[in-house]
């Protein structure tokens, strides 16, 4: 009799049903794609913080770099070039010059990975070797001494700033040509742990051609060169690239999987240490923890046992992603949600009170049927079953309308673009090459990586869609069955003509 009686009064009344179900939809298809451009946009994010901190590093603990001239610190990179004298056979040969020194943050001991890898939480950590490499080319080229009668000699002293003249010069004369022509080339190298492979900056790149690093290779001068970095510079695998008068071997090309790679050329740990001087010294150590959910446990305890370090995660990462990605997340998380919420409070009030004035004209018969013998409870309970099948209703349409806008985004895939903070910035500290946090920068402004944003829609999704509809037909049914209840006999009677 319920299911009979639902039936044909859902038939009676479909453009009541319609008005009430497509109210329910537009509530429910709003909160679908807001909730799943919010995780979208988290994705995102995640793709862009990944390629910043590397696969499955959690945390990273590096120290503020010292200002220049403080404790040591060279206050700026010296070349060093020899004098080449008059008459010296090899005064115009091409002179070379690397200076390697640490990028980004101050130097920790390498004995601080062990402190790190025995904290609470931690399931590994590893040690990294950030550093830049300024490689200066070139030669002086001597000048012609011409004295004031014309007469000739060679200028000795480098770049043509010639001594006293040359024999024969006469005197008052003057210094024609010379002078020196050099190239300037800097690049990052990134010296990581070949013991572990599996954490790190290089793990945001994929090895395209050749190979990675075996465990073996410590002491091996090998190199794995970014493919951009490689293009430039035509290196290829097996090719050697010479750093600080040592040659190295091209084992692979690796590239970026997003963004811009960490550095330019990766090479063992040990052997980015000797470049540098820099033994048993480290700039960077990655932390991996043991639970996702204690990261900020295993934060405190790092920062409480390991002093004079800064600790950062992802999600102080987080805060400097800015750009279109953080305008949009920014939009989505607080004006779309409200926005949705509000339609939907809307939606579940107007279903409520269509619904309760459609028993106000239904009062000649819900009078009727309680004259026949049909108990409030029965007459609420009818209401708010046509309440619940009309929510219901409303909520497939929803959730239809939601996964079709989901996917029309997905598909057109709209570009956001997140600016990476540049050089030294906040606890991170240190520029990674092309904006990235961890590495040696190659650029002192932030970088920007474009992402396409997609709108997933996961089962809890659908689940809180269904739950919502549930809701709206019980809010529905609860203002209608409030007002049949109140229904009497009588009513009905007065009504009758």
């Amino acid at each position: 009799m319920f299911f009979t009686y639902l039936r044909r009064e859902l038939r009676r009344r479909r453009k009541a049903a319609f008005v009430v179900a497509s109210g329910l939809a537009l509530g429910i298809a709003l909160v679908i794609v807001v909730t799943s451009v919010s995780a979208g946009m988290s994705a995102a994010q995640d793709k862009v913080l990944q390629s910043l901190y590397g696969l499955g590093t959690d945390m990273t603990v590096t120290k503020a770099q010292t200002p220049p001239g403080e404790n040591g610190q060279p206050s700026r990179p010296r070349f060093q070039f020899d004098a080449k004298g008059e008459g010296d056979a090899n005064a115009d040969a091409e002179q070379s010059h690397d200076i390697v020194m640490p990028q980004g943050f101050q130097t920790l001991d390498a004995a601080t990975v062990g402190k790190v890898s025995g904290q609470d939480g931690v399931a590994q950590a590893v040690g990294g070797l950030s550093l830049q490499v300024m490689k200066v080319n070139g030669q002086f080229k001597r000048g012609e001494f011409r004295g004031a009668q014309g007469g000739k000699g060679t200028g000795g002293g480098r770049g043509g700033a010639g001594g006293a003249g040359g024999a024969g010069g006469g005197q008052g004369g003057t210094v024609e040509g010379g002078g020196a022509n050099f190239d300037v080339n800097s690049f990052s190298v990134y010296g990581a742990d070949v013991a572990h492979p599996a954490l790190g900056p290089l793990t945001t790149s994929k090895i395209t051609s050749g190979r990675g690093f075996q465990t073996g290779e410590a002491d091996t001068a090998v190199a794995v060169v970014d493919s951009a970095y490689a293009t430039q510079n035509k290196l290829a695998v097996d090719s050697t690239l010479t750093i600080k008068n040592t040659p190295f071997k091209v084992i692979g090309i690796a590239t970026a999987d997003s963004g811009d790679a960490t550095a330019n050329v990766y090479v063992p740990l040990k052997q980015a240490q000797t470049l540098a001087g820099t033994a048993d010294k480290i700039t960077t150590v990655y932390v991996q923890a043991k639970d996702s959910q204690a990261i900020g446990s295993v934060k405190q305890a790092i920062q409480k046992n390991v002093p004079d370090t800064t600790v950062t995660t992802s999600a102080d990462l987080a805060d400097t992603v800015s750009g279109s990605l953080s305008t949009a997340s920014s939009l989505a998380s607080t004006v779309g949600t409200w926005l949705s919420y509000a339609v939907l409070a809307a939606a579940f009030l107007v279903a409520g009170l269509l619904t309760s004035s459609a028993v106000s004209r239904r009062v000649r018969e819900f009078g009727t049927l309680k004259a026949l013998g049909w108990k409030s409870g029965r007459v609420t309970r009818q209401v708010a079953g046509e309440a619940l099948v009309n929510g219901l209703i409303g909520g497939v349409l929803g959730i239809g309308v939601g996964l079709a806008a989901a996917y029309a985004i997905t598909a057109i895939s709209p570009s956001l673009t997140a600016h990476l903070a540049g050089g030294g910035g906040r606890g991170a500290g240190g520029p990674g090459g092309g904006g990235r946090m961890f590495g040696a920068a190659r650029h002192t402004a932030g970088k920007a990586v474009d992402v396409a944003l997609t709108a997933p829609v996961s089962l809890a999704t659908i689940g809180l869609a269904v739950a919502l509809a549930v809701a709206g037909g019980l809010v529905a049914g609860g203002f209608g069955g409030w007002r049949a209840s109140r229904l009497r006999p009588a009513d009905a009677l007065r009504r009758v003509e």
